[in-house]
């Protein structure tokens, strides 16, 4: 008794937790343009200067400003990924002039180095003194100090006009900005002739790389040609995301009707393991800060059938031991263990396959196999590793001993 009452003050307690955070977690999963509607565009990059190269550090940097450019807007956390040696994915959701957008992400990034000699007492830096292409290429770099203190240093091409830059803003500010955002305005401390100079004021190594990194990739900026756009409309989206959300409500329930008539006591105990399931996917989902796009929805729809077939293969060696004689419990032990092997060999299978798809893949295919990975090790938790659990504290309450339980007649049972 005190087993079985384990049992429903578990469940109880999980589906209280299902039941109260579900709307929260769906209301705050982030839906990709598939399904809110928005556009995506494919740039590939290429040096402005001439002999110049596309790096994979300026490619990033490049990645950064796009997103900042983009947050901008107003949007609403757009995705910039890198691809390849040269090319840069960009997808924002949600957007109503997609034109505008477009325009302001294409410009090269813009890196000026400011001063507010001749300006007006309100107008700030408004001279641009220096401005990314001056720079020698991948100059920039971290050193130290004899404090070990973090600095910049960098390099000019034309000593001559850092000189007198240097020497006519002795003791004032040289601000720093990328796409009219100040990164920083270090003092100049000294006339600087021989085209170096070290930037300090940074306050970690990360600041100090992340400025160099800047500094870089105004040195060499890059130009972006569209490749690759689509769109999609606001009401297509959200079509897509009803028709996606009733098919796999529809499916689900055909799966539960399925799991209770052909396996009754395990089955049962498996349509509360596969609604846990889908309860830790969407929480890991929403852990993650995932966006949710169709390619997603198959993946988790996939998990869901994966985690249906872990059940089916546990209930049927159940059956089978039951079958040929044994108690309940020796089946339940016997069934347990002889299917193990079959569900561990399946789910490693299915672990090489997605983590194939997440280092080679791309974009939608990255993403398909992060919520596959994703709900193989969670299946293994709550369909392999739960549902046992379960159907251990019901067996051992001595309270559902009989075949029919387990949807096996009695004529099918052979006798020893």
């Amino acid at each position: 008794m005190k087993r079985l009452l384990t049992f429903v003050l578990v469940v109880v307690v999980a589906f209280g937790v299902i039941v109260w955070s579900s709307p929260g977690l769906l209301h705050s999963t982030k839906l990709g343009l598939d399904l809110k509607g928005g556009f995506e565009i494919l740039y590939e990059a290429q040096p402005l200067t001439e002999g110049g190269t596309v790096t994979k550090e300026s490619l990033k940097e490049t990645a950064k400003s796009l997103e900042k450019r983009a947050n901008k807007t107003g949007v609403s956390e757009p995705e910039v990924t890198t691809e390849g040696s040269n090319r840069i994915r960009v997808k924002i959701a949600g957007v109503s002039d997609p034109e505008a957008v477009r325009a302001i992400m294409k410009k090269p990034a813009e890196l000026e180095f400011r001063s507010a000699s001749g300006c007006e007492a309100d107008a700030g830096y408004c001279k641009v003194e220096l401005l990314g292409s001056d720079f020698v290429e991948g100059a920039a770099k971290v050193v130290y100090n004899s404090l070990n203190e973090p600095l910049i240093q960098i390099e000019v091409k034309d000593k001559e006009k850092f000189a007198e830059i240097s020497t006519r803003l002795v003791g004032k500010n040289l601000a720093i900005y990328l796409d009219d955002d100040m990164l920083s305005d270090p003092v100049v401390q000294q006339a600087l002739t021989d085209g170096t100079a070290t930037i300090s004021g940074q306050r970690t190594i990360a600041e100090a790389k992340e400025l160099a990194d800047v500094i870089n990739l105004g040195a060499l900026p890059l130009s972006l040609t569209e490749k690759y756009s689509q769109s999609v409309g606001a009401t297509l989206g959200q079509k897509s995301l009803e028709e996606t959300a009733l098919a796999g409500i529809v499916a689900s329930i055909v799966i539960l009707l399925f799991m209770l008539v052909f396996y009754r006591l395990p089955g049962f105990i498996a349509c509360i393991c596969l609604l846990v399931f889908v309860w830790v996917l969407l929480a890991v989902f929403w852990m993650m800060n995932a966006t949710l796009t169709l390619p997603g929805i198959a993946a988790f729809i996939l998990g869901i059938g994966i985690a249906v077939d872990t059940n089916i293969i546990t209930a049927e060696r159940i059956k089978d031991e039951i079958r040929n004689g044994k108690s309940i419990s020796s089946a339940l032990r016997s069934g347990n263990k002889n299917s193990f092997r079959t569900v561990i060999d399946a789910h490693i299978t299915n672990i090489i396959v997605g983590a194939v798809l997440y280092f080679i893949g791309q974009g939608t295919v990255k993403g398909f196999a992060v919520v596959h990975l994703a709900s193989i090790i969670i299946n293994i938790a709550t369909n392999l590793f739960l549902a046992r659990f379960f159907l251990q504290l019901v067996v051992k309450s001595g309270r559902f001993n009989k075949p029919s339980y387990y949807g096996v007649k009695e004529s099918e049972i052979r006798a020893l």
